[in-house]
């Protein structure tokens, strides 16, 4: 097995894209050459969810960030304790859905 080597990326990052959007659902779907991530917020007394954001990645690159994410979830529960699902009601969990894109 090969090392990988990380590889420094200058990055640019405007200032509205810098403040981000909130997210608590994650819609993940599938076809046979991409992944796609919707990320929406689901908000009290709204209806509707919103797509904030849509992701589409190549299968190789989305199970680099699968891995890089367990490898931050690992830190990251080291110092801060394990993470806990709460399911409220009036959600669905999204996190686990596969469908075709």
């Amino acid at each position: 097995m090969s090392e990988m080597k990380q590889v420094g990326i200058d990055l640019e990052l405007d200032e509205i894209t810098a403040q981000g959007h909130y997210s608590n659902l994650a819609i993940i779907s599938h076809s046979a050459t991409e992944f796609v991530v919707d990320f929406a917020a689901m908000l009290p007394g709204v209806p509707k969810a919103k797509v904030k954001s849509r992701i589409i990645l190549t299968p190789e690159h989305a199970k680099r960030l699968l891995m890089s994410l367990q490898d931050n979830i690992t830190r990251y529960e080291s110092n801060m304790g394990q993470i806990k699902f709460r399911q409220p009601e009036h959600q669905p969990n999204s996190f686990n859905k596969i469908g075709e894109a």
